[in-house]
């Protein structure tokens, strides 16, 4: 018996798990958005989706921090949490891009954010799809999931 928990317990210390190159490669994941938008046989088309890495998350929520201000003197900063979620979801999706010239130039915007609000312009539709982009980027894992995954 303590034969196995010495060597679970090897296994739990080893570095080499964590090495660079050691990791799973994170996939696409396909899911539908909204029943709205159909293919030539009437099926629904999904969206692509593939997760962003730390490093992009930290830079879209610098983008989105604005600083709090009072007597004209910076006190804090603050994130504007809906455009920094947006704009997870914007990068997170592959298929519809929402930075393609093509759809730019269609909805007469650059800013892929308004682009996607005018695409998904029924509010459930526009939540799921952020939604579905926070949950693709592990925001929605909770410790009981990662715990339950670890036992697989």
């Amino acid at each position: 018996m303590t034969n196995t928990h010495e060597e679970n317990n090897e296994v739990a210390m080893d570095l080499s798990f964590f090495m660079p190159g050691k990791a799973e490669e994170v996939e696409e994941v396909k899911h539908p958005i909204s029943k709205r938008f159909k293919d030539k046989e009437g099926k629904i088309i999904p969206f692509v989706f593939k997760p962003i890495t730390t490093d992009r998350v930290d830079e879209i929520e610098k983008l989105h921090t604005k600083p709090v201000m009072k007597n004209n003197r910076k006190v804090g900063e603050k994130v504007d949490q809906a455009r920094f979620l947006a704009h997870i979801a914007v990068e997170t999706t592959i298929y519809p891009n929402f930075k393609s010239l093509e759809l730019r130039k269609a909805y007469k915007s650059e800013d892929p954010i308004e682009i996607a609000k005018k695409v998904l312009n029924v509010a459930g539709e526009y939540a799921q799809w952020v939604g579905k982009s926070t949950e693709i980027n592990g925001f929605d894992d909770s410790i009981e999931d990662l715990e339950e995954a670890a036992k697989n």
